[in-house]
């Protein structure tokens, strides 16, 4: 069962969300929050699986809360939720820590589809802040992206781990990662694991806007 945390400062939206997740098996919700600071000790009180943190809220806001939430050994994922398709706050949250980001307007099982990748240890990204993401950091200063090349470079990945990390930056879960190199899932985690330990990043997110800050080639061939 994947536990769920609701944290949005409008009570209807909370009970909609609620409606949505557990109107899917497997699926159930441990706890509600209205604002940052509640969703942060519902968290600690409650150990949810995954998070979904309005970006907006009164007092400590969304993006604050899911620094909090998604720090530290056994955090849980966040999905950051907002009606705002802004690059401002897709960047924020992605550096916070969250490694998924949705609009609220996604459709419900689109989003129960989000918190069952999140779970399992992948990203979700609603497709237009995925393009856009992408286009902001091909379009970065030079000098950020050679400061991203050097990173990636000093790290030492493995031959296999650079084509791992490529597959990560073009938004491939684990079963696709392993598929298209010949891995076992069970193998591919292994290695995911490995790159963001050597990479000092804290998700599959992180390491995805490494890649991308780097300018790795990302076709299927790498």
């Amino acid at each position: 069962m994947i536990r769920v945390l609701i944290a949005d400062d409008e009570r209807l939206v909370r009970a909609g969300l609620r409606r949505i997740v557990e109107s899917a098996p497997g699926l159930t919700v441990v706890a509600e929050a209205a604002d940052g600071d509640e969703a942060v000790r519902a968290a600690a009180r409650h150990r949810p699986d995954v998070v979904l943190m309005d970006v907006r809220m009164p007092g400590t806001d969304g993006l604050t809360a899911a620094a909090r939430t998604a720090a530290g050994p056994g955090a849980p994922k966040v999905v950051m939720l907002t009606t705002f398709d802004l690059d401002a706050y897709v960047h924020e949250a992605l550096r916070a820590g969250a490694v998924g980001f949705l609009l609220k307007d996604t459709p419900p099982r689109d989003l129960i589809a989000a918190v069952g990748a999140v779970a399992a240890g992948n990203a979700m990204l609603a497709p237009t802040v995925t393009r856009r993401l992408i286009r902001h950091f091909a379009e970065r200063e030079p000098s950020g992206a050679e400061a991203a090349r050097g990173r990636v470079a000093a790290c030492g990945l493995t031959a296999r781990e650079a084509e791992v990390l490529r597959a990560l930056a073009r938004g491939l879960s684990n079963a696709e990662v392993g598929r298209a190199l010949f891995l076992s899932e069970a193998t591919v985690k292994a290695h995911v694991s490995r790159v963001l330990a050597k990479l000092g990043v804290a998700n599959r997110v992180q390491a995805a806007i490494l890649a991308h800050e780097a300018g790795l080639p990302l076709g299927p061939e790498g």
